[in-house]
């Protein structure tokens, strides 16, 4: 009987934990992607969460694309000038 009444709290939970884990890819996603295609972004990401703009850096350098890093600080640092 026990095992009766667990089945939709259960199937509750289970929905629960997928729609979070849903929520986080798409998060994730739309991050990544602004960050790619938006240096302003990155710049404010810099400032903000300097530690999930170095986890986009890594991750693209681990792809094989180099250089962004450089050109970010590149641009930020003269447009201090």
């Amino acid at each position: 009987m026990m095992a009766r009444t667990m089945e939709p709290v259960a199937k509750k939970i289970f929905k629960g934990v997928l729609v979070a884990e849903l929520l986080g890819v798409f998060g994730a996603y739309f991050l990544f992607n602004k960050m790619n295609t938006s240096q302003d972004f990155r710049q404010m990401m810099s400032k903000k969460f300097p530690f999930i703009l170095e986890v986009y850096y890594k991750s693209i350098e681990q792809s094989g694309m180099y250089g962004v890093r450089e050109q970010d600080q590149e641009k930020w640092l003269n447009s201090k000038n």
